[in-house]
């Protein structure tokens, strides 16, 4: 018997509403919900949490004063987390994510099933076609 049940993903950033639109565009999903102003961010006027509403989950997006994005790769540090988002399409894909912001981190080797991208608030995620 499970002792709980995972809830919601919750990221680290500098701007909560910005990347919950960057994800909202990458995986279909609808803000739902704002909290807070997070003055303290440096970006007066911006949420201090924003939960995203996913098809088949939830991504919540929390401010993060002076939020430092993980470096990948890095052997002296490690990346924290990352997202898998499955897809259909490589090119097609890797073509979206980089229009909505994203950057490459390991996308060279097209014979594999995935491909490494930071969003843009530096966390890393893979596109896979797997």
């Amino acid at each position: 018997m499970a002792l709980a049940k995972l809830g919601v993903v919750v990221l680290d950033c500098p701007d909560p509403r910005a990347l919950a639109e960057f994800y909202a565009e990458v995986l279909g999903g609808t803000v739902e919900s704002e909290e807070g102003d997070a003055g303290t961010a440096g970006t007066a006027g911006t949420a201090d949490w924003v939960d995203l509403a996913v098809p088949g989950g939830q991504l919540a997006f929390q401010a993060a004063p002076g939020h430092v994005p993980p470096r990948w790769p890095a052997p002296e540090g490690p990346q924290q987390f990352h997202l898998d988002l499955t897809v259909d399409d490589l090119d097609a894909a890797e073509k979206g994510v980089l229009a909505l912001g994203a950057r490459p981190l390991d996308a060279e080797d097209r014979s594999r099933g995935w491909r490494v991208y930071a969003d843009p608030a530096g966390h890393p995620f893979c596109l896979c076609a797997c």
